[in-house]
This record gives structure tokens, sequence and C-alpha cells, in this order.
């Protein structure tokens, strides 16, 4: 025989919801007497201050093993890399001479690279010396680069916009910021730019150098960090090409010679090296 459950009546329910939610013979709420509902909010008071308390000590720790200034594990790669500015998703410098919407652009990125630093006074050849400040020899510099030694490609008074309007456009090589190193193991460096092939090298044509050479000085490592130089300009070699074959793609390859600097690694086309692109379009 099939005993079928009472339907409750709206009613009912209301009442039911009403007598779980407080419940006046038991003093229960929400099935509950206020002593089990203190217990159980002083449990998990303790239980996530506990949590809290553990969390912060254990980050309180680690801190006291990381220097406000040089990071204990340094990911980047012991060589320092080159790059180009005006720096270019596919690393390419087109210039149409003819249209100034197509090299203002390049120049607009070289106005904001290039703009002004405080420089310390330096001795130019050698490493730059820290002051004796005590214990921690705080605080650490070096000299800053100083755009004056672009020359032509300084941008200062230059009505040719680094060259870019009259087809002689300046490329700027910079090294990549290597915390603590030493470039050039105390002994002097520069760069030097080539044609990839035989044929980039005859449509490369002539080009000068600043400073002269291509020579990076020793005065302005090593570096120390964002802590230490908040203003820190790394030293730039600028490349003004004079008379690149128009309407040809040239590729170009420029690499830093230093002791301690490795430039053959396969595996790392950027370490110590940079190709790109150069392209002078003219009507």
């Amino acid at each position: 025989m099939v005993i079928q459950k009472e339907k409750k009546s709206c009613g009912q329910v209301v009442e039911e919801w009403k007598e779980f939610v407080w419940n006046p013979r038991t003093h229960q709420f929400m099935g509950r007497t206020g002593t089990s509902w203190a217990f159980i909010l002083l449990f998990y008071l303790v239980f996530y201050g506990f949590l809290t308390a553990m969390f912060t000590l254990t980050m309180w720790v680690m801190l006291q093993t990381v220097s406000d200034h040089t990071p204990k594990y340094q990911d980047r790669l012991a060589t320092p890399g080159l790059m180009i500015r005006p720096k270019t998703e596919n690393l390419d410098v087109i210039v149409n001479v003819s249209d100034t919407e197509s090299w203002d652009q390049h120049v607009q990125k070289l106005n904001k690279f290039l703009e002004p630093q405080k420089n310390d006074v330096c001795r130019p050849g050698r490493y730059y010396e820290q002051p004796d400040n005590g214990v921690l020899n705080y605080p650490k510099r070096a000299c800053q680069f100083n755009r004056t030694q672009l020359g032509d490609c300084s941008g200062i008074g230059d009505p040719t916009h680094y060259g870019y309007s009259t087809g002689q456009p300046c490329v700027f090589i910079k090294m990549n910021r290597v915390i603590n190193f030493y470039a050039g193991a105390n002994q002097s460096m520069n760069v030097t730019c080539v044609g990839k092939r035989d044929e980039d090298a005859e449509n490369l044509g002539n080009f000068v150098m600043f400073p002269a050479n291509g020579n990076i000085d020793l005065m302005y490592f090593p570096y120390y960090g964002k802590r230490f130089h908040v203003n820190y300009t790394q030293p730039l070699v600028a490349v003004k090409f004079l008379n690149v074959t128009p309407n040809v793609e040239v590729n170009v390859e420029c690499r830093i010679n230093a002791a301690n600097i490795a430039t053959d690694d396969e595996r790392d086309k950027f370490a110590g090296r940079v190709a790109f692109k150069l392209r002078i379009n003219k009507t």
C-alpha cells in the first residue's frame, strides 16, 4: 500500500522556514545556538589569523634574503646583447626620402631615446671609481653617456633630422644592460659594422661612426641596476650611412669587439651583435 506524503501548503513552508531562521522555543538561529555560533566564529578567527601570521612571517623571512639594490638571482645572459635605435618590429629601417611620414616616426623615437640626462664628471679610459662611503659604499655610480659625443648624429641643432631627411640616416647601436658587468675586461672595445653578404657590402657604401671608430669607453661601466642608476644612460655608437645604394634592401651586421664578450654563439643571434635591414627609397 502506497502512502502518499501530505503536501504542505505555502503557509506551512513559510512557517517552517521562519522557524529554521529563528526558533523561539530552542533559541536557535539557523539551527545553532548562540554558544555554537560563538565557538565556530572563534575557531575560524583563530584559524585564519594563524594562516595570516604564518604567511606574513614567511614573506618577512624571504625578504631578509633579498637585496634592495641587486637581484639575488639574475636570469639575464652574462653576455650582453646589442640592439638598434630606432627600434622597429622586424629590425628594418626603411626611409622614403620624399615621404616625411616614413621617417618622421624614426626621428620621434630617437628624440625620446636621447632625452637629456645628468652627467657625472668622469675620467676616460678606466672604470668609474666609486666614492668611499664606508662599508656599504653607497651610492654607486657610473658615468652617463653624453649625446654630444655622437657628432653629426647627436640631433643637436640638426636640420637634417639625424640625416633621415637627406637619405643619410643615423642608426644607433646600444649594448643591453647587465648588472655588475665590467665590459671589456679593462681593455678597449669598439663596435664594427659590415654588410652580411658581398652584395650587401657593395650596396652599403661608406659610413662614419661616432664616437670615432665606434669606441666605447670603460668609464660607463659597470651598471648597478635601477636603484642606483635612476637616470643611467648606457653608451651608444652612432653609424651614419652616407651613400647606401637607393631602392635596395641592405643587410647590416654590427658586432662589439671586447675581450669578455663572445659574438660567435650561433644559438643566440643577439649576443654581442645585432643584424638589421636598411633601405633608402628615392624616386
